[in-house]
């Protein structure tokens, strides 16, 4: 596919600006300029996911978006076959084309639809989530309807990704997903309501001496250990990235 055309054509389509940039090392996606965009909650939730669940070939990835966490972990694992469901109409045609751009239409199938009415037969080794962050009334929404339904929880919350991830994991299977720090124990009690613990938690420190910006939740079904690890740093005081995420980036195939 030449993507360059791809994106002058989206552009052209949509009448707004579009990029194409690297997912990973060796993967692309399409974003709009003004849209809900790929970050950096995005690659940790794909590494912690890859860091501590057991080896799988099948995942599925809620509210998936634009398709960043679920491509991220395709692109790490060539032979995972990926099930990624988003309700969002933009988003939804953003993954679609991020699948296409990516080759990869016969081990990633899209749905779209809200996450709490997936089919109950479904179960997975491996779930992945990024919740909306912040309650309709927490902040000014933006006009922008691809962000207003990433950012604030206009369709559903924390806890209904936390309880469709348990109607669908696997009894010895993970749920990783990512939330707000300051948020972190609406997120732990989501997690317990649903029939998790939360094994291992991971706040992150976006930059040396500011508070953590987001954790990382890995959760398992039944009672067992909680574990809190120490806090995982993007970047130096001076800017510089940690060695820590330059490992994370070399994970998905970037070279530092």
């Amino acid at each position: 596919m030449n993507l360059e055309g791809r994106r002058a054509e989206l552009e052209a389509e949509l009448g707004e600006p579009v990029t194409l940039d690297g997912l990973s090392g060796s993967f692309k996606i399409f974003q709009r300029k003004k849209g809900h965009r790929h970050s950096t909650d995005d690659l940790l939730t794909a590494w912690y996911a890859l860091e501590h669940s057991p080896p799988v070939t099948r995942s599925l990835d809620l509210g998936t978006g634009i398709g960043t966490v679920g491509l991220l972990l395709a692109s790490a694992l060539p032979a995972l076959e990926l099930t990624c469901i988003e309700a969002q109409d933009i988003s939804y045609m953003f993954l679609l084309e991020n699948i296409a751009a990516n080759e990869v239409t016969a081990r990633v199938h899209p749905i779209h639809g809200d996450l709490r009415e997936l089919a109950h037969d479904q179960r997975f080794p491996l779930i992945t989530g990024s919740p909306p962050y912040f309650p309709a009334g927490a902040g000014i929404v933006p006009s922008d309807s691809q962000k207003a339904h990433a950012r604030f929880e206009l369709r559903g919350d924390v806890s209904d990704y936390a309880r469709a991830a348990r109607a669908h994991l696997d009894p010895e299977g993970m749920f990783v997903f990512c939330f707000p720090w300051p948020q972190a124990d609406r997120a732990i009690v989501a997690a317990h309501e649903a029939g998790f613990s939360v094994v291992l938690r991971r706040d992150v420190v976006p930059r040396e001496t500011v508070p953590p910006l987001f954790s990382l939740f890995a959760c398992r079904i039944g009672a067992r250990a909680e574990v809190t690890e120490p806090p995982f740093v993007v970047r130096h005081a001076n800017g510089d990235h940690t060695e820590a995420l330059r490992r994370v980036r070399t994970r998905f195939g970037w070279s530092d």
